[in-house]
């Protein structure tokens, strides 16, 4: 069930992390860039946050940290974007 529930909450996630970041043309837009952008925030909000002794084994990041995770992953994206 924490897989199933870090997707449903990543998928949200995603959706208010790019409504606070919009960015340009040539950032991921769409329900599916959407959706991965939010899940991979959400698993890496996860991961940090277990890391760091925030959450336990047993415990996920929430809607809350899911969406920093989701803004994190956006931004390392705008960045790379730039680069190349």
């Amino acid at each position: 069930m924490g897989i199933i529930w870090t997707i449903v909450i990543g998928f949200l996630a995603g959706i208010i992390a790019k409504f606070i970041m919009p960015g340009d043309r040539h950032e991921p837009s769409g329900f599916v860039m959407t959706t991965i952008l939010g899940i991979v925030g959400a698993f890496v909000a996860n991961f940090l946050g277990q890391a760091l002794g925030w959450y336990g084994p047993e415990d996920g990041a929430g809607l809350i940290g899911a969406t920093l995770g989701a803004i994190i992953v956006l931004m390392i994206y705008g960045f790379m974007r730039r680069r190349t």
